[in-house]
């Protein structure tokens, strides 16, 4: 039977793809601002897509969405993506609905690790790339270097010529602006939208075979139930007519969908019917998951299953054990840490949760620090309360040789911060690789590091170059074990009585070292309240009132003055941790604590 495929001209499906902090939301609040989305005098603000809190906290893109927009007669549906390593599961689940990719690279910065990952992705899935070259206005911008730079990256992961032949735009994202020439300032962004028609693809579709979606997103609506989202794949879906779900399994099992929505601006729109290359989402799908195949009743057929990378990073997830747990949380018990862990796993593709020999204790795998910390934090935040560990890499074993993840690691500083750095990634048994001084004082450093070297750094990076740098990661691969790394961190100043921490008893503990907390703060025996000035854990009694006596002091009216307490983030509080401690996380507070929170059993566990 000829099948009869054809190039759709009214469609263009694209992903943007970058390295974190280049530009991607910032480009998409432009396109969606230029295309008439939304109504005259709308005031809608600024990285649009970034929708919730912790997006627009921190500044990146965490989860993948879906907008559209039209230019012309042509509807293009534009994926998000995140540029931070830690959610490059986010990025290979999605580059399956494009059939082009816009690569942003920032015109200081170049190509950072990140842009490698994610180009090599979209080649893989054979992705025809757009080059646009973002901030342009930056004043160190360098745009004809830059390209050079794209172009040998280019070379170095193309694996046909076709690749190599691609497409140009300068743009200013935050002005709105794009040009094909340098010379001629852009006045809108009328040349991109121009470049997506005349350079990428229409989805190239089949519609006389049966209904066929890969599932790569799914979202959650009270009234609606669960929505699968994907791209129809082949043929045309309408209302009503007869489905089945595929899922790992590999059995056909019947399902009834409800509505059928495609994209627009930040709605859907609902539609009576899908076709071919149309990316939509279909309602009422309780069993579905992210991978799935949503076929024809008629023709079940199955596609390819989502495939992400493996985690790096992992580290346990248990029940609070600390004095005066249930205090401040909503959610406790180890029934309710597992359903929502299991809930997780259904929308986070590149995490893993498993069972432990302990009931209350789950082990959660993930791609890196920052992937673990945002599914932290986004449970404290709905009122869940427990403990985590120390995140650890997750090694494998070939034969009698032990395997451990690697990284390539970008740091972007100034020439006096070389020395420190230098010396604190050797103590990590960090490789350089590559060194370069544009001779204005800015250093870029290349460093082949194991991934274990970067637990902990992330915060001393800030420290060492005083915040005059950024610095950058994406995985490599597995390799040999690189050997024993000596941790620098200094032990722990730990709460030896249970009570209220007042001034006085914390002006002694700042003696030993630095302090974590203030005056009036709640503690228990074994809880961590600063870091010691030497190297071994001291116990300290932070609620130690001042012995009242009938002599009156001259200094008397003095007040004791403390030094301001360090407030650690989440990040740093997971920084700190070395393996005999936890971290209580609270939807009110993070408390440091040691495992065996007695003293005496603790001190002799120690000398055990």
């Amino acid at each position: 039977m000829l099948v009869q495929t054809a190039r759709r001209a009214d469609l263009r499906n694209i992903a943007i793809i970058a390295h974190v902090d280049h530009g991607k939301t910032t480009l998409v609040d432009a396109l969606l601002k230029q295309s008439n989305v939304f109504r005259q005098h709308q005031v809608v603000g600024e990285l649009i897509l970034d929708s919730n809190d912790l997006e627009r906290e921190k500044g990146i893109t965490i989860i993948a969405k879906n907008t559209a927009v039209r230019y012309g007669a042509v509807k293009i549906n534009i994926i998000d993506t995140p540029g931070h390593a830690d959610f490059s599961g986010e990025v290979e689940r999605v580059l399956n609905m494009a059939d082009g990719a816009l690569l942003l690279v920032d015109a200081v910065d170049g190509p950072m690790p990140q842009t490698k990952f994610v180009l090599r992705k979209a080649f893989e899935v054979g992705l025809k790339p757009i080059v646009v070259i973002n901030k342009i206005d930056r004043p160190m911008a360098r745009p004809a270097e830059v390209l050079a730079m794209t172009q040998d990256l280019f070379l170095e992961l193309a694996t046909h010529e076709d690749q190599l032949d691609f497409e140009v735009v300068y743009t200013n994202a935050k002005a709105g602006t794009a040009t094909l020439e340098l010379s001629v300032p852009g006045t809108s962004m009328q040349p991109l939208f121009e470049a997506i028609l005349r350079s990428i693809p229409g989805p190239l579709a089949d519609l006389d075979g049966g209904f066929q979606m890969l599932v790569t997103s799914i979202d959650y609506d009270e009234y609606r139930g669960r929505t699968a989202i994907g791209r129809v794949a082949r043929g045309r879906y309408t209302v009503g007519d007869g489905l089945v779900r595929i899922g790992r399994e590999g059995a056909p099992q019947p399902i009834k969908a409800g509505q059928v929505f495609t994209f627009q601006g930040l709605s859907r729109l609902p539609v009576e019917s899908a076709a071919a290359g149309d990316v939509v989402a279909i309602t009422g799908l309780e069993e579905i998951q992210i991978g799935d195949t949503i076929a024809a009743a008629l023709q079940p057929e199955a596609l390819p299953r989502l495939e992400v990378e493996e985690p790096t990073v992992q580290m346990t997830f248990g029940v609070n054990t600390a004095p005066g747990a249930g205090r401040e949380g909503k959610h406790l018990t180890s029934r309710q840490l597992r359903a929502r862990l299991s809930r997780e796993l259904e929308t986070n593709v590149a995490l893993r949760v498993e069972e432990t020999d302990s009931p209350d204790v789950f082990l959660v795998s993930g791609r890196g620090e920052l992937h673990l910390a945002i599914l932290i934090e986004t449970m404290r935040r709905e009122g869940y309360e427990f403990e985590v560990s120390r995140p650890r890499v997750i090694t494998k074993r070939v034969g009698d040789q032990v395997l451990e993840p690697f990284e390539h690691l970008v740091i972007d500083t100034v020439e006096a911060n070389v020395g420190a750095l230098t010396e604190e990634l050797a103590r990590r048994l960090a490789r350089m690789t590559n060194l370069f001084n544009d001779g204005a004082g800015n250093v870029r450093l290349e460093y082949h590091i194991p991934t274990r070297g970067l637990i902990g750094f992330r915060s001393l990076f800030l420290t060492l170059t005083r915040g005059d740098g950024q610095m950058a990661s994406s995985l490599v691969g597995f390799e040999p074990w690189a050997g024993e790394m000596v941790s620098s961190r200094n032990g722990a100043l730990v709460a030896s009585e249970s009570g209220t921490a007042v001034t006085y008893g914390l002006n002694v503990a700042q003696g030993r070292g630095i302090t974590f907390i203030e005056p009036g703060t709640e503690v228990y025996e074994g809880m961590i309240v600063g870091l010691n000035a030497r190297a071994d854990d001291i116990a300290v009694n932070v609620t130690r009132q001042k012995q009242k006596t009938n002599i009156r002091s001259s200094t008397a009216d003095i007040a004791i003055k403390l030094v301001p307490a360090v407030k650690l983030s989440l990040e740093e509080s997971l920084d700190f941790l070395v393996d005999d401690e936890l971290l209580e996380v609270t939807p009110k507070a993070y408390r440091l604590r040691k495992r065996i929170l007695d003293t005496a059993a603790r001190q002799k566990a120690a000398r055990r």
